[in-house]
């Protein structure tokens, strides 16, 4: 059986979900700033496949990688780990 390659795995907040089977997640981190040492929070958005339209506002989820999907879209949903309050 052949094996998969590792795929990178991010845990984010779901920012929109206005579109048809896509979310938007953002995705924070923290990076030390390289003069001064003080740790900045820098973010990315990832436009996530979400086939049964599941995800709303707020949602924490991870997402992993895939082939490109589209344009923008080459990650997808993993799990929903906590439902916006």
């Amino acid at each position: 059986m052949e094996t998969r390659n590792l795929r990178k795995e991010r845990t984010g907040v779901v920012v929109s979900n206005k579109m048809d089977k896509t979310a938007v997640v953002k995705v924070e981190r923290k990076v030390k700033h390289p003069m001064y040492g003080k740790f900045v929070k820098k973010s990315t958005k990832f436009m996530v496949h979400d086939a049964e339209n599941s995800l709303n506002e707020g949602d924490t989820v991870r997402i992993m990688e895939t082939r490109p999907l589209s344009k923008g879209k080459n990650w997808r949903l993993v799990e929903i780990i906590e439902r916006a309050k």
